[in-house]
């Protein structure tokens, strides 16, 4: 009869042991799912985030095509202009000679002069 007192009391103990187990687990998946709704809270505010700058990308996207059609006449109009000024170098080289030779005359008979 205390044997089986002794047992009765065990199992009594045991499942007093798995209800309070029992009990934090169903504490702890409350906790959890709680967890969970606010995971999935953050990854839809994520998720409309990435929308967010996938479309700002696609706008600048976009507008770079712009300018790049807007840049390249002004960059046809640079290159003109800078052919002009070669050009315009080009036809001064004989004037700058000339002026040179010009200035070492110049220099010459001035300080033929004062010697």
């Amino acid at each position: 009869m205390k044997t089986l007192t002794q047992a009765a009391l065990n199992a009594d103990k045991t499942v007093e042991q798995v209800e309070d187990v029992l009990d934090g687990l169903g504490t702890s998946l409350v906790e959890l799912n709680r967890s969970l709704s606010a995971l999935n809270s953050t990854v839809t505010r994520l998720e409309t985030g990435l929308d967010h700058l996938d479309g700002t990308l696609s706008s600048l996207d976009d507008l770079a095509k712009r300018l790049l059609a807007v840049l390249q006449p002004v960059e046809a109009i640079l290159e003109r202009m800078d052919n002009i000024v070669s050009w315009g170098e080009t036809m001064m080289m004989p004037l700058n000679a000339t002026e040179h030779v010009m200035r070492g005359v110049m220099d010459r008979l001035r300080n033929r002069g004062v010697r």
